[in-house]
């Protein structure tokens, strides 16, 4: 059948449509190199200044950071994130019923700082700021987030009850002070949601129970008890967020319906407790676990699990609110 004057017309504006669609992508993809290689020759410009023997705050006060932002750009003083936070943004995507969850105990917060933000998981439309202080994460933010400052949570640049919530997202375990963090949290917030997990949960998912105790021994001193994390905080109010089967967020308990991701060292490069084991630990557990998987033995021993479609791991959240105060 011939097209007609109109169809040719109409097929003309969807493929102009098309051509600009792809231009946009070129730019922004531009762009994006642009900014690391912008990032690559302030880190560097960061330390020969510093050679040169100004200070960190001189430096700072030049850049618009901290000095502890600063000083994480320093050899000797990485964030824990610049050394394994470097295919975060491929494996741990936001998961949408999580999101749901965490956006819910924010609700009706017009303002929000994101605390330990990394590269900007869970991060409302409602940020004014990001705090984190590994340089290597803040690159991974996407365009159109919120401004971050390459800062610690215990160094907030925020006016005193200058925004209605702080956002914290698995974040708390890894602060080197953790009642200095929250007290600046309670200091700029009105309200603090804290994404985070129950220890006591978490030691009986079975990748820990069957395969890495050593990973819960690990985790047992740097997770924060639910109990003292509510007497820090001043609230009872505690949420359960169950992990879905098919969760995007690639955290630990993510794959439990997935056992075989475990054995990707992509996957486990984006989830910090894997970090604190040596190599052989790691490959005992993950031998033993390809070999049940092989055998078929994870599945006839998980059958019930994967009839789920969603597990309690022990993720909770943790909301306080001082509004009232």
């Amino acid at each position: 059948m011939p097209t007609s004057r109109h169809d040719r017309a109409r097929d003309q504006v969807l493929e102009d449509h098309l051509h600009r669609l792809h231009a946009v992508d070129g730019v922004l993809s531009w762009v994006a190199d642009e900014q690391r290689r912008a990032r690559a020759l302030r880190d560097h410009a960061i330390r020969e200044a510093a050679e040169a023997g100004l200070s960190l705050r001189q430096i700072g006060g030049a850049l618009g950071l901290s000095a502890q932002g600063v000083r994480s750009t320093l050899p000797g003083t990485p964030a824990v994130y610049d050394q394994i936070g470097t295919t975060y943004a491929q494996t741990r995507q936001p998961d949408p019923q999580i999101q749901s969850a965490i956006w819910a105990a924010l609700e009706g917060a017009r303002t929000v700082v994101n605390v330990g933000a990394g590269t900007g998981s869970y991060e409302p439309p409602e940020t004014l700021l990001a705090v984190e202080p590994s340089m290597v994460m803040v690159a991974q933010r996407p365009p159109g987030l919120a401004p971050a400052a390459v800062t610690t949570a215990d160094r907030i640049p925020l006016p005193d009850h200058s925004v209605d919530a702080a956002l914290c997202s698995l974040t708390i375990h890894h602060w080197p002070d953790l009642e200095a963090g929250l007290a600046e949290v309670r200091r700029v917030a009105r309200r603090a949601v804290i994404f985070t997990w129950d220890q006591s949960v978490a030691r009986d998912f079975w990748l820990i129970r069957d395969y890495l105790p050593e990973y819960a021994d690990a985790d047992d001193h740097r997770a924060i008890p639910i109990d003292r994390l509510c007497d820090l905080l001043g609230t009872t109010d505690v949420r359960t967020v169950p992990v879905p089967r098919d969760c995007t967020d690639g955290f630990l308990g993510a794959f439990w319906a997935r056992p075989e991701a475990y054995l990707d060292p992509i996957i486990r490069a984006g989830i910090s407790g894997f970090a604190q084991l040596d190599t052989p630990t790691t490959e005992r557990g993950l031998t033993h676990l390809l070999e049940d998987l092989r055998t078929r033995t994870w599945h006839r021993r998980h059958a019930a699990l994967l009839k789920r479609t969603e597990l309690d791991l022990g993720y909770r959240l943790i909301v306080a609110d001082w509004s009232s105060d």
